[in-house]
């Protein structure tokens, strides 16, 4: 939980160094959408793992 928490505030901090740096519309909208569009990705990532963990711990509990 924590690297993802770190991620999720480095591109959060990434979109309002972006925001407040580029000037051009165009651009700046482009960046965000990148930015964006991975921690979309990592957090859908973060989504899959832990239902992988759940259901494992789910399998073992029956085992067990």
């Amino acid at each position: 939980m924590k690297r993802f928490s770190v991620a999720m505030g480095a591109f959060a901090l990434l979109m309002i160094l972006t925001w407040t740096t580029i000037d051009d519309q165009k651009f700046r909208l482009a960046a965000i959408a990148i930015l964006a569009m991975f921690a979309i990705r990592t957090w859908s990532h973060h989504r899959k793992l832990q239902h992988e963990a759940e259901r494992e711990s789910a399998d073992d509990s029956r085992r067990g």
